[in-house]
């Protein structure tokens, strides 16, 4: 299928990069349905200061979908005006834990092991930032690399990997240029270079493209909507922040964090696998202990966020808040898309904080 726009394809469009991302579809060749069996959920989200029900907290929080999953049925599910079941919403960097999955598929099946290095996978890294580092350093982004995540600074390299994908440029050959920092295993950098290179290694490793992966996963979860992800201009995924999916979708992605097997029993991921994404490798990978410019309400697995240091609770996290948690204990399920403002730090900060509180809420609910 030829590429096109996908900010277009998903009716809405970046006024800074038109005429939107380039796209390849991940299609759903084994679709099976959600059932629905809806039901009345009494939450009450305590944040910033007070307490309001579900639907303030969604108003406040810019939700545009709002899906609950228990004992593996709907029961609930909304969506802002204009968007239904069939809108393919941008996970952003939700983008990061299908990664993490599919990469999680990899180990399993003995392609790659979390002490690889990933110059042995992708020479081409050598003399670089990532030479040195491991598959484990990639998972959990502790490379070490001179890195910083800032898309409000247009010449940041964040913002140029980003560009790639809008330009048609090589966003490949801007990883080779990613330069060392500190040792690899020792700090946390929220970087979305390290995903791309993860994605890499795993292509290396499988002989898969991201979007031919995800399908494989797509028809393993039964999921039931085509999905799509932006591609640069070698064809190169954005496995850090782009793939675009339905919430029904979303929350099947979410569900296979519980405990690694689909809804009709098949192991895609090992127990210690799952168990170990959803943990802190490291003592300041833990909730409450990564940059609170971030949240306060979450530490870093293999490219999914604890919710708590136990790992009952794990959460996929995209800009501008695209979440999608399960509770490991109960199967309960959370999705959340929004379009909250991204240009000011601070309303990005609460907003975020309340959803995370917001999502505890509707897991404790539901369970």
């Amino acid at each position: 299928m030829p590429e096109r726009p996908l900010l277009a394809t998903l009716g809405f469009t970046d006024p800074q990069h038109e005429p939107g991302w380039r796209h390849v579809v991940v299609p759903a060749e084994d679709p099976r349905p959600l059932a629905s069996e809806p039901r009345a959920l009494t939450v009450e989200v305590a944040g910033a200061g007070r307490s309001r029900g579900l639907a303030e907290w969604s108003q406040e929080t810019w939700t545009t979908s709002l899906l609950v999953l228990g004992g593996g049925r709907v029961v609930q599910e909304w969506y802002a005006d204009g968007l239904g079941p069939d809108t393919l919403f941008l996970g952003a960097s939700m983008t990061k834990s299908v990664l993490a999955h599919v990469v999680g598929r990899a180990v399993r099946d003995g392609a790659l092991g979390l002490a690889d290095a990933v110059v042995a996978h992708v020479p081409e890294l050598a003399s670089t930032g990532y030479d040195g580092t491991t598959l484990l350093d990639l998972l959990t982004m502790t490379t070490g690399v001179d890195w910083v995540e800032d898309h409000r600074d247009p010449d940041s390299l964040a913002s140029r990997l980003l560009g790639c994908f809008f330009a048609g440029g090589d966003s490949r050959a801007l990883l080779a240029a990613v330069r060392p920092g500190v040792a690899p295993g020792t700090r946390f950098s929220y970087c979305t270079a390290d995903s791309q290179v993860l994605d890499w290694v795993r292509e290396r490793a499988t002989g898969l493209s991201y979007a031919d992966d995800v399908a494989r996963l797509w028809a393993s979860l039964g999921c039931t909507g085509d999905a799509a992800v932006a591609v640069d201009g070698r064809g190169a995924a954005l496995a850090g922040g782009a793939l675009a999916a339905s919430a029904r979708d979303w929350a099947k992605v979410a569900a296979l964090a519980v405990d690694g097997t689909t809804a009709r029993g098949e192991r895609l991921l090992s127990a210690d696998w799952v168990a170990a994404a959803a943990r802190p490798a490291y003592p300041f990978l833990a909730v409450g202990r990564l940059p609170s410019t971030i949240t306060t309400h979450a530490g870093f697995g293999y490219h999914w966020w604890p919710m708590d240091d136990a790992g009952h609770r794990v959460t996929a996290d995209g800009s501008r808040g695209q979440l999608a948690a399960a509770d490991r204990r109960t199967g309960a399920v959370v999705v959340k898309t929004s379009l909250w403002p991204y240009e000011d730090a601070w309303v990005d900060r609460q907003a975020r904080d309340l959803s995370y509180l917001g999502l505890h809420a509707l897991l404790d609910a539901v369970g």
